[in-house]
């Protein structure tokens, strides 16, 4: 036996021995059976307009796709895989009815495959395209690094469609990944998906969930251990507009020691019945000396008629720990940052159009894929434009 195995035995003879779940997280099973209708009195399920889903949770059958367009450099592949697959290879398996569904009802997985030691010089682009919100589109995908490879990999997401999604991403001992998706749909869009993370010994990812477009768009962001030594980075930027729904859960589950995670995601909301949900949360198990982590959130309100509702957790099960906390704020604009620019010179609007690039800024600078960098840049410059940049009505105290 390797030392790897050991280690990883050693893990898992822990956790089993270690029966603690979290209560926003449920634990995994491919049964629906599991995962009944949520009715929106659930703790996980209350923040949701379910009604919005359009028909999503019963979980019908559906033929309907999104039409794929892929940029795949060489040192990577792409391939479709059975579900029985899937699980072969060691995707994390579904831990709520949406994922659970698309699992079941997509009939196979993409199978995005690099093999280990294998440097991807060049982002692996993924871009989803849907026609029409009628369609009902199930989405199974298995992300694969293997050990001491290095990749990025950008998934778009565009067009129109209900559609609902589940990405594990399995992460090689010693491995550097950085996987970003990107949600600009059209405004009629319904979006539910979750990003299933393990990370390998020595490995790091980062995970960027980048959202604008769309009606309703709810997405998990999950991230367990395979070993000692991992870290795990989870950036997100978001931007809701009248009457948008956006939101973000994110779960670490320090299942190893002398782990790492850190979460930060940064939004803002602008017009009547725009609302963002952010809801983080952290288990560090019996198991997980030694760990350090820390979640922030921070919402930036523009106009007045907006909703951010911003529940970071932490749920302890040693204090054997370096180090763990967390953040969070919902304001309005800065009035000492905005008086400072106005006795400048800087006009009114021009001052809030900088502290708003500001407020992103440092967020953009990590995404490190330069098309996405100017993107992003240009979308927030878009967002701005339909309040701040012209007559608008601004938060109030």
């Amino acid at each position: 036996m390797t030392v790897t195995d050991a280690a990883r035995e050693s893990v898992a003879s822990s956790l089993e021995q270690d029966k603690v779940t979290s209560h926003l997280n449920p634990p995994p099973s491919y049964d629906l059976v599991d995962h009944p209708v949520p009715t929106g009195r659930e703790e996980t399920w209350r923040f949701t307009p379910l009604k919005r889903l359009r028909g999503i949770l019963d979980g019908e059958a559906s033929s309907a796709s999104l039409t794929w367009t892929t940029e795949i450099p060489a040192g990577a592949t792409l391939t479709e895989i059975s579900a029985e697959r899937a699980r072969e290879i060691g995707e994390l398996a579904p831990n709520d009815r949406p994922s659970a569904l698309a699992v079941a009802r997509a009939g196979g997985a993409m199978l995005l495959d690099v093999p280990a030691d294998q440097v991807v010089e060049e982002p692996v682009v993924l871009r989803l395209h849907g026609d029409s919100v009628d369609d009902l589109v199930w989405g199974h995908q298995v992300l694969r690094f293997g050990a001491h490879s290095k990749a990025t990999v950008v998934l778009v997401h565009t067009g129109s469609a209900r559609y609902s999604a589940t990405t594990s991403v399995i992460v090689g001992d010693g491995a550097q990944v950085n996987v970003l998706t990107l949600q600009d749909w059209d405004d009629d869009a319904v979006h539910l998906g979750r990003d299933a993370i393990r990370v390998g010994r020595d490995a790091s990812v980062r995970h960027t969930s980048l959202s604008f477009g769309g009606d309703v768009v709810r997405l998990h962001a999950n991230v367990e251990y395979d070993g000692p030594g991992g870290e795990a980075e989870l950036l997100g930027l978001y931007f809701a507009d009248e009457g948008q729904h956006l939101e973000h859960r994110l779960f670490a589950d320090h299942n190893a020691p002398k782990t790492k995670s850190n979460v930060l995601y940064k939004g803002a909301l602008q017009g009547q019945g725009a609302h963002t949900v952010w809801i983080g949360n952290v288990l560090i198990r019996k198991v997980a000396e030694g760990i350090e982590t820390y979640e922030e959130n921070r919402n930036l309100v523009l106009t007045n008629g907006c909703q951010a509702d911003s529940v970071p957790n932490l749920e302890i099960e040693t204090g054997e720990i370096e180090g763990a906390g967390h953040a969070s704020a919902t304001a309005r604009f800065d009035d000492e940052q905005l008086f400072y620019l106005r006795s400048r010179g800087v006009s009114d609007q021009e001052a809030r159009r900088l502290v708003l690039h500001g407020f992103f800024h440092d967020l953009i600078r990590k995404v490190g894929v330069p098309f996405l960098e100017e993107q992003l840049t240009a979308t927030v410059e878009e967002e701005l434009a339909k309040n701040v940049l012209k007559g608008y009505e601004p938060a109030t105290a």
